[in-house]
């Protein structure tokens, strides 16, 4: 079982991952806080919320999105490795590529509904 309660595949990638954009453990600097939100009296209870900073970069990751510790300590690796991705590679990241992509789809739609209503009107 992996450490974060993920398949040992996700674990890899993430570790890969981390390694591409130089991010190491020794650079992390964690903290467990309580969850708020949904879930009921066992997050109110259990400090399963996590905080990441990342010492050399200054970047600050707080991640309540599961009920578990260890999927929220693999969320927040994952969010920290996508920010330093986006400040490293600017519109090369993926992230950047998906909201470009996303962009150009709504453009599309937008274009073909003027293109539709503009029919109507004769």
């Amino acid at each position: 079982m992996s450490k974060f309660g993920v398949t040992p595949a996700k674990e890899a990638e993430l570790r890969r991952r981390m390694a591409a954009c130089g991010l190491e453990e020794a650079q992390l600097s964690e903290q467990f806080i309580r969850s708020g939100g949904p879930g009921g009296q066992k997050v109110n209870r259990t400090a399963s919320g996590v905080y990441l900073c990342h010492k050399p970069s200054g970047l600050e990751v707080k991640m309540q999105q599961a009920r578990s510790q260890g999927l929220n300590r693999f969320y927040a690796r994952r969010r920290m490795c996508q920010l330093l991705e986006a400040r490293q590679l600017g519109e090369a990241s993926p992230e950047a590529r998906e909201r470009e992509r996303v962009r150009k789809q709504k453009e599309r739609r937008r274009r073909r509904a003027r293109k539709r209503n503009k029919g109507d009107d004769a």
